[in-house]
């Protein structure tokens, strides 16, 4: 049944206020919104072999599992196979309605578990410097709830979160906690592990807070003495880490978290051998946030050019072994690149499953699509519009920028990658 919600669209989870029902999980949802009825357009329904023209509450069931409907109008055309290219179009229309639900029923999932976690972290710093027993519970309760989230499933698609906003206090340290996790599974860590890997990830920069802006990274102009703040925020995170009673695994990683394999990082100037496994995934994770989500917007480079950057400038600073993985799970192209295809059409990664990185999903740029309406095209399903090239937002046109809106901010989270299969035919 084609369904209309007479409410404002920022007030439901739905991409529009009229679509087709097809789930009784669509079901669930209407009713946690609280609705007593919905009302139904029958000329834009699809209901094969099913007659409501009596207007029987069991018939009504029938359709919409026990949802009570508004009728629009006394007559109900029930659609079949056999009205030709009318009931195809039809079906056609309704199978990509169904994708576009589930698509934004996945994005939204992400966008409100990552938003949940930047309030945990928030909740965690007011309480860090006065409260340290609640704000370990708080750091192991997060960590504990993403680590259970992510193990059960063997392919995960990394989603880029489209409507993210926050301060890069608490973006920055979820975003690392939220990499970390995903490549410390790719290299077989198990659920202890991860998260004493997630805990160091998630607080390795809660010594920074009580920094001025400033200082939040180095810059050239500073002084011997800003240095010397900055990298006594490693210190205080520990110290930190040490009141909330962490296992001294979690304490060694944030130690680590600006060490470098060869000998260039701090406080200790430690070789690869030296660094424990977790704090070599630290290390790397957070120079690739950092680049992608500096403290100045403008400094910021795309997530495509932040791996070229970590491959061919920084790579001596890096694990080989944890490097090479990152890419691997990653791909050439993360989620929040922007690409040119093999057609000349242009479009942004929002997607990719950590299992077949090559073949990105992707958001093409589709003037006669409403960008709400967009489907995403998994490359993987369409071989011959392979990625040609990655762009800079400069080098797009105005109105395909617009459209396809990059986000100042390069945030991830997870999914499980079957709940990420949306194939949109691209014309």
């Amino acid at each position: 049944m084609f369904v209309q919600l007479d409410m404002g669209w920022v007030q439901h989870p739905f991409p529009s206020n009229g679509f087709r029902l097809a789930s009784v999980a669509q079901i669930d949802r209407l009713r946690d919104l609280g609705l007593v009825s919905v009302r139904y357009v029958p000329a834009k329904s699809v209901l094969p072999n099913v007659s409501l023209a009596d207007g029987s509450p069991s018939s009504r069931s029938a359709a919409i599992g026990l949802v009570e409907a508004e009728v629009a109008t006394t007559e109900i055309a029930a659609v079949s196979g056999d009205d030709g290219d009318e009931a195809d179009g039809a079906v056609a229309a309704w199978d990509r309605d169904l994708l576009l639900l589930e698509q934004h029923r996945v994005f939204a999932s992400c966008e409100q578990r990552f938003s949940v976690a930047l309030g945990a972290y928030r909740q965690l710093a007011q309480a860090a410097e006065v409260d340290a027993a609640s704000a370990s519970a708080t750091s192991v309760a997060l960590v504990t709830d993403c680590v259970d989230q992510l193990l059960p499933y063997p392919e995960i698609a990394i989603h880029l979160l489209l409507e993210s906003t926050g301060e890069r206090n608490a973006l920055h340290p979820v975003n690392v906690m939220v990499l970390c996790l995903l490549l410390g599974k790719i290299q077989g860590m198990d659920a202890a592990r991860l998260k004493q890997l997630g805990l160091a990830a998630l607080l390795h920069d809660v010594g920074k807070l009580n920094l001025p802006t400033y200082l939040a990274q180095p810059a050239p102009h500073w002084s011997q003495g800003d240095h010397e703040r900055f990298e006594g925020h490693v210190g205080a995170s520990v110290a930190i880490a040490e009141r909330m009673q962490l296992p001294s695994s979690v304490l060694t990683a944030i130690a680590q978290h600006h060490e470098m394999a060869d000998g260039t990082g701090f406080p200790l100037h430690l070789l690869g051998e030296d660094m424990a496994a977790a704090g070599k995934i630290l290390a790397l994770v957070n120079r690739y946030d950092n680049l992608c989500n500096p403290p100045i917007s403008a400094d910021a480079v795309t997530p495509h050019e932040a791996l070229a950057m970590l491959f061919a400038q920084f790579k001596a600073h890096f694990d080989p072994l944890v490097l090479g993985s990152f890419i691997r799970m990653l791909g050439v192209y993360p989620p929040g690149s922007l690409v040119q295809l093999r057609d000349d059409s242009y479009a942004l990664v929002v997607t990719v499953n950590t299992s077949r990185p090559l073949c990105p999903g992707v958001i093409v740029y589709q003037p006669h699509v409403p960008r709400q309406q967009a489907l995403v095209l998994q490359l993987e399903s369409a071989p011959a519009l392979a990625i040609r090239r990655s762009l800079r937002p400069a080098q797009l046109p105005r109105d395909v920028l617009a459209y396809l809106s990059p986000r100042q901010r390069i945030s991830y989270f997870f999914a499980r990658a079957s709940d990420a299969s949306f194939v949109q035919e691209h014309v």
